[in-house]
């Protein structure tokens, strides 16, 4: 595939940092089939679409590629891959981002995860149907064979639960035997309710909460949802939930907390992916330095800017 003048651009910056520690992103690659409707269908109706396209999904290579247009890092993605001709879709994606993938698992004979999108014209929503039939999740064995030494930030979608917190254990075991300096920060982000993620809490220095995780628990606020779990963190974490168009709330290390306001755009044109692009606006944000309010109005500001736009080339945001 002839390289556009983007790609290129993001392969020499990739270049340009090589040997530097770099922000690795854990967990799924898909295939969404986006369909642009004007109105969102009733059952057993038959209606055509505005428009359609394949492209990439999946939270983590969603972030990846937002983050590798943001950072001074290479951005490295880790998932699973079928042996498929469709996941060449996902991997030229990632190409064009600059976003690095040499470490991903090849599973013979699998297919590829599939999201089936609906995004309404009129309102900016998006309905997905995901399926797996066959592509096994990220193990710790495959995980293991990482050098960590070359990670200075390390982020873990909530999914596979069980795998992920070896992951987390082999990390920390890291930490424990390197200087301050070296130690490798870990996110995670819990998102779909399922009753393991709530081990992960204890697990991340960062821990994102999804609207959908709080209200599952029984909260109806960011702010209750930030205090109910608290309890549930290690010492020093920053906790953060974003609650759609009324912006994000996080509980700093001292239990702070703090809020940004929502900022949507003049029209909403695709919420998809809005949350993985806030994610990794707060990524971005964090591991420059800034405090976590500079970092919830950042990444807030991010995921509106994202909502303006159909996919994911922020370009325009970084150099605004």
């Amino acid at each position: 595939m002839k390289k556009t003048s983007f790609s290129n651009d993001m392969a020499e910056k990739r270049k340009s940092l090589d040997g530097q520690k770099k922000i690795l992103m854990v967990g799924l690659a898909c295939l969404d089939l986006v369909n642009v409707v004007d109105s969102y269908p009733i059952e057993d109706q038959d209606m055509r679409v505005e428009s359609q396209r394949w492209c990439r999904g999946g939270n983590a290579s969603n972030s990846s590629v937002v983050l590798s247009q943001l950072a001074d890092s290479v951005v490295e993605c880790l998932v699973t891959l079928s042996d498929k001709a469709t996941s060449q879709i996902i991997l030229q994606d990632l190409e064009k981002y600059g976003t690095s993938h040499e470490n991903c698992v090849v599973h013979p004979d699998t297919e590829t995860p599939t999201s089936v999108v609906i995004v309404n014209k009129v309102t900016g929503t998006r309905t997905i149907l995901h399926g797996n039939r066959s592509l096994p999740e990220l193990r710790f064995e495959d995980f293991d064979k990482l050098s960590l030494s070359k990670y200075k930030w390390i982020h873990f979608e909530g999914r596979n639960v069980t795998e992920v917190l070896k992951m987390i254990d082999k990390i920390n075991l890291h930490n424990e035997n390197v200087s301050e300096d070296d130690r490798i920060t870990v996110s995670v982000e819990i998102e779909k309710p399922r009753i393991e993620c709530q081990h992960l809490f204890p697990k991340g220095d960062v821990v994102f909460v999804s609207k959908d995780y709080a209200r599952h628990q029984g909260y109806e606020t960011a702010g209750e949802c930030l205090e109910g779990n608290s309890v549930h963190t290690k010492d020093q974490c920053r906790l953060i939930c974003a609650w759609g168009e009324d912006g994000a709330w996080g509980r700093d290390k001292d239990g702070t907390l703090h809020h940004s306001p929502g900022f949507p755009p003049e029209r909403i044109v695709e919420t998809l992916a809005a949350g993985d692009t806030f994610n990794a606006g707060i990524v971005f944000s964090l591991v420059n330095g800034n405090s976590l309010q500079s970092s919830l109005l950042y990444a807030c500001r991010l995921a509106g800017f994202k909502c303006g736009i159909q996919g994911l080339d922020v370009r325009k945001f970084v150099h605004s």
